[in-house]
């Protein structure tokens, strides 16, 4: 008895000194680390709303974020004071470069396109992409979107001839097949006696990039595809949801509803994944050779090299699932509820498609490059709706940036959005729908040649982007050779973020099958009785 008395007071003192240093770490951590950096930004001239001990500026964060996204707003694509409110809001008070604390997380805002240079191309080396939250990483993959270093480079030397524009350009009776398939859906919903019809466009073209990157990027019929991609919406509300709350260490493998739920759809996506890539290598003999798709030439790097597992191409495969869907067809959301905001412009895209293609459904890769209004439209959508807002990046080492000092581990936010609004790099008309800013290209379309980024810039661009434009265009093209459309009188203008940009209230258009279209002069903008129909949006 006095023995297990004697042990007990000996284990006393060390259970307390551990408790006291973890105490004092946390200490540290929520407290004392975020004041010291505090200070070193303040001697540099840069603040921000203060520092609350574990939660940061998070509660009021949200508070501003579901305030703006609570009601729909005016037509107008001023759209950061909603999308981006805390950014906007903070902005006004201490200006374009300033802290903000995601719990004891701190991140710099950096709008200045001479310092998103540095970060991306010059001195691309001191910076790193950031672990995406465990249920994020989850839905997307640990695949080109978030690997590092070596694996990452050989990854995407492996991939990127898919993406390659000349192998992409073999796609085009690939992906027009699936375009006229889906008119052929809304013709059919049209009666003899009415030639309008309302969609839902965004729930359409979700359906539509699933087909074609089941196709293109697989090699598959869509029907193997259908399954993982229901899997990952799922899966996306789950990660929606965890933005807002503050990430606590190692929350992620306590057994919640939340957690399980994800284990189970993450568990589900990788069989379905599987099955798809296993059908693949049995039928490797039978498949077309040309054009290259992703998931071939991930087999067959894994055929010849030990560099490439299985697990590997599941997860370059979700990535491709996830990312590939979601930024075509929410360029194409937000592209056609722009042209039926502005009929001149639809008006102007349809001439240049008929003199280009004529009224055939049959577009050739030659066509496609000619199509320069188009490009123009598309650039201008993706500069005032980008698919991604904001994207981060943390530095590796102390380093310099543009004269300030940033220390090792500092998250830098870059708001993407904000930049693409920027009237001092954009002009007066920032906020205004103008395509033929971009009629002389990119490069002289603003004031510097780093304030278009839709899909990032330097090493790390989106690989996808080629398809995704290429996408858009032929959907385009064939949509408007066959209808012309408007804003339904339910839409209701609400830009939202949920991982990606899209509408809130979904996008509801009307579409009128246009008449016989072999006479390209039947559609200019000289002849009013033929635009009347989709100028009512103009009264909104």
């Amino acid at each position: 008895m006095e023995e297990l008395f004697f042990f007990y007071w000996l284990k006393m003192p060390v259970i307390s000194f551990l408790v006291l240093v973890f105490v004092l770490k946390m200490v540290v951590l929520l407290w004392w680390r975020p004041k010291r950096i505090e200070a070193h930004f303040l001697k540099q001239g840069i603040r921000g709303p203060p520092y609350r001990f574990f939660i940061g500026n998070v509660k009021e964060l949200m508070e501003m974020m579901l305030k703006a996204s609570s009601q729909p707003m005016p037509f107008s694509h001023n759209i950061l004071p909603r999308v981006l409110s805390f950014y906007h809001h903070w902005k006004k008070i201490y200006g374009a470069t300033f802290l903000v604390w995601f719990g004891p997380t701190v991140r710099l805002t950096v709008s200045d396109p001479e310092l998103i240079r540095e970060i991306f191309t010059t001195k691309s080396e001191f910076y790193e992409k950031i672990e995406a939250h465990p249920l994020v990483k989850q839905l997307e993959g640990d695949g080109l979107l978030s690997l590092k270093g070596e694996k990452w480079a050989h990854h995407r030397k492996i991939i990127t001839p898919t993406f390659h524009m000349e192998n992409l350009k073999l796609l085009v009776p690939v992906v027009a097949k699936s375009v006229m398939d889906m008119l052929e859906q809304w013709s059919a919903l049209m009666s003899n006696s009415d030639q309008e019809v309302e969609i839902e466009v965004s729930e359409w073209f979700q359906t539509l990039t699933e087909d074609v990157i089941t196709r293109t990027a697989f090699g598959s019929s869509y029907e193997d595809g259908k399954v993982i991609f229901r899997l990952q919406a799922q899966q996306m509300v789950l990660a929606a949801e965890a933005f807002h709350k503050v990430s606590i260490p190692g929350y992620r493998f306590f057994p919640t509803r939340r957690n399980m739920n994800s284990w189970k759809l993450d568990k589900q996506t990788k069989k379905s994944l599987m099955k798809l890539i296993d059908w693949r290598r049995e039928n490797s003999n039978n498949t077309v050779k040309n054009p290259k798709d992703l998931l071939g030439l991930m087999i067959e790097a894994s055929n010849s090299s030990s560099n490439v597992t299985v697990n590997d191409i599941v997860e370059e495969c979700k990535s491709f699932f996830f990312a590939g869907k979601q930024t075509t067809s929410n360029l194409l959301t937000w592209t056609t509820i722009l042209l039926a905001m502005h009929p001149q412009w639809q008006v102007q895209a349809r001439e240049e498609v008929l003199r280009v293609c004529g009224s055939s459904d049959i577009h050739t890769k030659d066509d496609i490059v000619k199509l320069k209004t188009l490009s123009m439209i598309l650039n201008e959508s993706l500069r005032l709706y980008p698919p991604t807002i904001a994207t981060i990046r943390r530095s590796r080492t102390d380093v310099e940036l543009g004269g300030y000092k940033i220390p090792r581990g500092t998250e830098l936010l870059i708001p993407i959005l904000a930049v693409h609004h920027d009237q001092s790099i954009w002009g007066n008309d920032a906020n205004e729908f103008n395509p033929g800013r971009f009629s002389e290209g990119v490069a002289r379309a603003s004031k510097h040649s780093v304030a278009f980024i839709p899909f990032g810039l330097g090493m790390r661009t989106c690989v996808g982007q080629n398809l995704a434009i290429l996408q858009a265009k032929l959907t385009l093209a064939i949509m408007l050779q066959r209808f012309s459309f408007r804003l339904a009188p339910t839409y209701q203008h609400a830009p939202t973020v949920l991982m990606l940009l899209y509408p809130q209230y979904g996008a509801p258009i009307i579409f009128k099958r246009l008449p016989n279209t072999n006479d390209p002069s039947t559609y200019t903008a000289k002849s009013p009785t033929n635009i009347s129909h989709i100028c009512a949006c103009e009264k909104a």
